[in-house]
C-alpha cells in the first residue's frame, strides 16, 4: 500500500506559471513553489533553485529537469508528470499555437510540419483502443482550453462561421476577408473555426486590420494563385506566409480548427490557435466563447449543425442572456438550406427573438452584431 498524500487546497488561478520568467519571478516573490502549477516550463537549467525550494502540494506538468532535481521535488511533496518523449506534441501545453509553430519545417513541406505530424499520430491512435493515448489527447484539449480562456479575458468574441470550401480569389473570399476587417476595427475579437475558405477569410481580414485598405486587395491577389488547400497544402501555406512577410505585425484573430478534420489544415492568418483533437470540445468551446454573437456564412452540413448547437443555449438561456446570431444570403438560408425559417420559429415569443436576423449582404453583418447586442 501506498500512503495516499495529503490533498491541498486548489490553487487560484493565478498560481498557474507557465514560462521561465514567470517561474523566476514567483521563486523571487515567494521562495517558495507550495500549491503551484509548473506548466510545460523547461527547468534544467534551474537545478539549483528547485533544490531549494519547497514545492509542497505543487504539480510539474511536463517540464524537464535534471534528475536530482525532480528526484528532491517529489521528495519535498510535489506531484511529477515528466515529459512524453516522442510525441509531435506537447500535452501538457500552457498556451495555445502560432502559426509559426504549427507550421515550422514548411520549406522541407507541409508533412514536415508539427501540425501534420501531429495529425499522423492521431490518425495512428485514435481508433487502437490505447488509454494512455486517450489520456494524452484530453489532457492536451484541457490545457488548450485552459489556455484559450485565458487568452480571451475581457475580449468582445465574435464568431465567424463558413465553409472550408469557399476559394480564395472569389467575390464570396474577399467579402468574409472584409467582415473580420470590419469586426476587428470595431474593436471585436474575431473567432473562427481556424480553417481554410470562409474561415481563412476573416481570420485574413482581422490581420490586415491595421493596414489601409489597399494591403487587403494586394493580399487577396498574392492568395489567389493558390486558391485551395487541394492538391497542395504547401502551396497554400506557402502562399500565406508570404503575404505575412510582407506586412508584419497585423491584428490579431483566432482560429480554433480541429485534427478531427486533418485533412483541412489551418490557415496562418490567426494569430492564436487552439487546436484540438476532439471536434465536439472544439465546436462548443468556439460557439462558447463567441459571447458578442456570430456571423453565419453560408455553409452546407458543418455551418448548419453549428447554427443550431448555437441556438440551443440562447433558446433555453443556458449560458445566461442570449448572445447575437446573423445569418447572411437570404437566398441561401431560406431556399438551398431552409435553416432560417426553423430558426425564426425556434425564437419566436422566446428572449432569443430579438437576437437573430438574416441579412442578404455581408457588409451589413458588423452592424447587425451591434445592433442586436444593444
Amino acid at each position: 500500500m501506498y500512503p495516499i498524500p495529503a490533498q491541498p487546497q486548489p490553487p487560484a488561478p493565478d498560481r498557474e506559471i507557465e514560462s521561465l520568467a514567470e517561474f523566476d519571478e514567483v521563486v523571487a516573490a515567494h521562495g517558495s513553489l507550495t500549491g503551484f502549477r509548473v506548466q510545460a516550463v523547461d527547468l534544467t537549467a534551474r537545478t539549483d533553485a528547485l533544490l531549494g525550494l519547497d514545492t509542497t502540494g505543487a504539480v510539474f506538468l511536463g517540464c524537464p529537469m535534471e534528475p536530482e532535481a525532480a528526484a528532491r521535488v517529489r521528495s519535498s511533496g510535489a506531484l511529477v508528470f515528466p515529459p512524453v518523449p516522442g510525441l509531435p506534441f506537447d500535452p501538457y501545453r500552457g498556451f495555445v499555437y502560432a502559426p509559426d509553430e504549427l507550421f515550422a519545417s514548411l520549406g522541407e513541406g507541409y508533412e514536415a510540419t508539427p501540425d501534420a505530424r501531429a495529425y499522423a499520430w492521431f490518425q495512428r491512435t485514435k481508433s487502437d483502443g490505447d488509454v494512455f493515448a486517450s489520456m494524452l489527447r484530453a489532457v492536451h484539449d484541457d490545457a488548450v482550453s485552459d489556455a484559450l480562456d485565458e487568452l480571451l479575458v475581457k475580449s468582445r468574441v465574435v464568431g465567424v462561421m463558413g465553409g472550408h470550401a469557399m476559394a480564395r480569389g472569389t467575390s464570396a473570399y474577399a467579402g468574409a476577408a472584409r467582415l473580420g476587417r470590419e469586426l476587428t476595427r470595431a474593436g471585436f475579437t474575431v473567432a473562427t473555426g481556424g480553417g481554410p475558405g470562409a474561415m481563412e477569410a476573416a481570420n485574413l481580414g482581422a490581420y490586415a486590420a491595421p493596414f489601409d485598405d489597399g494591403m487587403l486587395d494586394d493580399a487577396l491577389g498574392i492568395l489567389a494563385a493558390a486558391p485551395s488547400f487541394r492538391p497542395s497544402v504547401t502551396e497554400w501555406a506557402r502562399a500565406a506566409f508570404e503575404v505575412r512577410e510582407r506586412w508584419p505585425g497585423g491584428g490579431e484573430s483566432v482560429g480554433i480548427p480541429t485534427w478531427f478534420y486533418g485533412h483541412e489544415p489551418p490557415n496562418a492568418f490567426a494569430a492564436h490557435i487552439a487546436k484540438y483533437f476532439a471536434n465536439a470540445t472544439r465546436e462548443d468551446g468556439l460557439l462558447a466563447r463567441s459571447t458578442a454573437g456570430v456571423v453565419f456564412l453560408p455553409g452546407a452540413a458543418g455551418t448548419v449543425q453549428e447554427i443550431f448547437d448555437n441556438a440551443t443555449p440562447n433558446y433555453y438561456e443556458s449560458r445566461g442572456e442570449p448572445t447575437p446570431m446573423v445569418l447572411v444570403d437570404e437566398a441561401h438560408w431560406t431556399r438551398e438550406l431552409p435553416a432560417w425559417p426553423l430558426l425564426r420559429s425556434l425564437a419566436r415569443g422566446r428572449s432569443m427573438e430579438s437576437r437573430i436576423t438574416l441579412i442578404d449582404r455581408i457588409e451589413q453583418a458588423p452592424a447587425a452584431i451591434k445592433r442586436l447586442g444593444g
